[in-house]
């Protein structure tokens, strides 16, 4: 029996971390389309939305870092234990 839990648990890590690079590979996707979209309709505008597309990227990643922590979480964190 507890190798049935050991193994969702392992599932579930691997989802976190799965749709978590997911969730955050699609956001920078969609901030450097429309940036780059931005960027050919107005070239004069070029600094300001490089510095917006950066920082939504950097949000977007975000994301995923924080999956992985929380599957490093359910992956190392046994049953019983506080952080």
């Amino acid at each position: 029996m507890e190798l049935i839990g050991q193994g969702l648990n392992n599932l579930g890590a691997g989802a976190a971390i799965g749709f978590a690079a997911t969730g955050g590979a699609i956001g920078i996707g969609l901030a450097t389309m429309g940036a780059l979209q931005a960027m050919g309709r107005n070239p004069e505008m070029l600094d300001d939305l490089r510095t917006y597309m950066i920082l939504g990227i950097a949000l977007a990643e975000g994301i995923a870092i924080f999956g992985l922590v929380i599957s490093l979480v359910l992956l190392f964190l046994r049953p019983g234990m506080t952080l």
